[in-house]
């Protein structure tokens, strides 16, 4: 019998004065149009804050120190399939944020943390919140 396994996924709530950072997605095929945060999936023999300064450097085009990362909030949710995913505070990193990745998001750029956009991801406005207000971790999509 095949064991029982989870997605691994990271996620990088970016903020500094300006806000949080997030980027709309693009003609991926999953949520598309609506916004969420640079976030990937931990590649095999990759430590999940590694997974998260890779996805950074990506589609952010910015560099940020693996002991920076902060976990602030982790959510095992329920979608097509069942995951659990780290979600990292940073404010602190080098360069600028830009969109490396235009054919995955068409917009990126710094919102309130009390003012996100009607169309964030739902799981992931939840994340935000419980992230924002010390609750380590929540369950989605059950």
């Amino acid at each position: 019998m095949e064991r029982f396994r989870l997605v691994p996924e990271v996620y990088l709530l970016l903020m500094d004065e300006r806000g949080i950072l997030l980027l709309r997605r693009y003609r991926t095929g999953w949520e598309d149009g609506n916004y969420s945060v640079v976030a990937g999936h931990v590649d095999g023999n990759e430590p999940a804050r590694l997974a998260m300064v890779r996805e950074a450097r990506e589609e952010a085009g910015i560099d940020i120190r693996p002991d920076a990362l902060l976990l602030r909030h982790v959510m095992h949710r329920r979608s097509d399939r069942e995951s659990v995913g780290f979600f990292f505070v940073c404010r602190a990193w080098s360069g600028e944020p830009v969109n490396r990745e235009p054919h995955k998001c068409d917009d990126l750029r710094w919102f309130p943390t009390g003012a996100l956009p009607a169309n964030t991801v739902p799981y992931v406005r939840q994340a935000i919140t419980c992230a924002l207000a010390g609750r380590p971790y929540s369950e989605f999509g059950w």
